[in-house]
Parts: C-alpha cells; sequence; structure tokens
C-alpha cells in the first residue's frame, strides 16, 4: 500500500532522515522503532506532507511526494501525532466534526461521528466538555478518533501510548489491534517496543536517521541489537 524510498528530510543544516527506505502492506501493522531522534516523527511526517522531504513515496501505486497535507489526508492516510494535539477550546463534538468535516457533511458526518463514539463510549460522555478538560487517556482517546474520522485507509500513529498510565496503554493496544482486525492498515512509532512487536507484522529500526535492522515482529523481537537498546531484559 505504502512504498518510501530514499526518503531524506532536512531542518536547515540538520538531517533527520538519511534515505530510509520502507514499504506497509494493506491491512498490516507495521512498527517503527528507535530513539529519541532517530527520524521516527519525521518520516511519518514526510509521509504526511506535513515537512519537506526528498525522495520516493507513493501510496497505492501512484506517487504522494510533494502534495500538500490535505491533499494526502483526502487521498487515505490520516495522522495522529505525538503529543494528541487535539484542540483544547473546543469540545470533543468539535474536535471530531473537524476531523470529517473535509470528507463528509450531513447524514455521513453523523454517521461517523456515532461510529467513533461507539468505539470511544468515554467521548460520549465527554461529547459537549473542553477537549482541553479531558485527561491525558481521553485526549489521545479523542486525537485518534479525531485521524479515524476522515476515514483513511493508512493510519500514522504517533506515539499513542506516551505519557499515559499502564492501564490506559493497555486499551490503546487494544484498540490498535481492533482496529488492525477490521482490516486498517497501521504505520505505528512507539517507544513501548514490546508492546508494539507484539502486534507488529513488519517493524524497522531506526537510528540516527537511518534504517539498521527490519524484519517481522516475532525476529526483531528476538534480536541481540533491539533486545539490549529497546526490550527490559
Amino acid at each position: 500500500m505504502l512504498e518510501v524510498s530514499g526518503l531524506k528530510v532536512k531542518y536547515g543544516e540538520v538531517t533527520a532522515v538519511k534515505g530510509v527506505s520502507l514499504s506497509v502492506s494493506k491491512g498490516a501493522v507495521v512498527v517503527l522503532l528507535g530513539a529519541n531522534g532517530a527520524g521516527k516523527s519525521s518520516t511519518l511526517n514526510a509521509i504526511a506532507g506535513l515537512v519537506a522531504s526528498t525522495g520516493s513515496i507513493s501510496f497505492e501505486g501512484k506517487p504522494l511526494s510533494g502534495q500538500p497535507a490535505e491533499d494526502i489526508v483526502k487521498r487515505g492516510i490520516a495522522l495522529t501525532p505525538e503529543g494528541r494535539r487535539v484542540f483544547p477550546s473546543l469540545s470533543v463534538a468539535d474536535n471530531l466534526h473537524l476531523g470529517g468535516a473535509a470528507h463528509a457533511s450531513g447524514d455521513e458526518l453523523k454517521k461517523r461521528v456515532e461510529a467513533e463514539l461507539d468505539r470511544f463510549p468515554i467521548l460520549r460522555e465527554r461529547y459537549r466538555q473542553k477537549a482541553g478538560l479531558l485527561s491525558g487517556g481521553e485526549q489521545q482517546m479523542l486525537a485518534i478518533a479525531r485521524s479515524l474520522m476522515a476515514g483513511p485507509q493508512l493510519l500514522l500513529l504517533d506515539e499513542p501510548s506516551l505519557g499515559l498510565a499502564p492501564l490506559i496503554v493497555d486499551k490503546v493496544f487494544d484498540l490498535i489491534l481492533g482496529l488492525k482486525q477490521r482490516g486498517l492498515t497501521i504505520l505505528l512509532v512507539e517507544q513501548n517496543a514490546e508492546r508494539a512487536l507484539e502486534i507488529a507484522d513488519h517493524g524497522y529500526v531506526l537510528q540516527t536517521g537511518q534504517i539498521v535492522l527490519e524484519g517481522s515482529g516475532p525476529e526483531l523481537a528476538r534480536s541481540d541489537l533491539v533486545k539490549q537498546a529497546y526490550l527490559a531484559e
């Protein structure tokens, strides 16, 4: 579904991504592992059209490179960014409507809202509350629901469990697994390598902007590099 070849991202004189190549098959969960500053978020942001990049990105066999972010969303790719980035002064309802407004209207928009409220019952309870008053876990649920309002075929998830309590982390990974079982394709950046590899079909390890290792979830979980750097022994 997604093919990335020779991707480079620079911020001024600093090269954050140095020729990354990866692929994501339809219906798969693919994880990007790496330390802070390895280039994981920059890779997702480049795919989503949020930062300038060079190299080749194609989605369902058609070029994606250089297209504006709004067109990439319309093509079927949605990003849930690191840090949630909900609109704190707006209600849960307004956040959801903004996520779907460019893709649906009228009855279809209402249908999508209801689907996300069914998926995240806590958001139904908080529907008229300002997003800034939600807990961290609730904000993460809202951020994911807002992305899903666009009806994506490929969901880019950037650190969805970061800073959350263990019980909420369990819910996040249950959600990701449920989305996978429904056929959604997911490219996941996640610091919790152990949990991510449990659900990943394939994975890549980034170090200083370059891929140094790839393999299936079980293969990466068994590798000495991943054990030493990312898994608690």
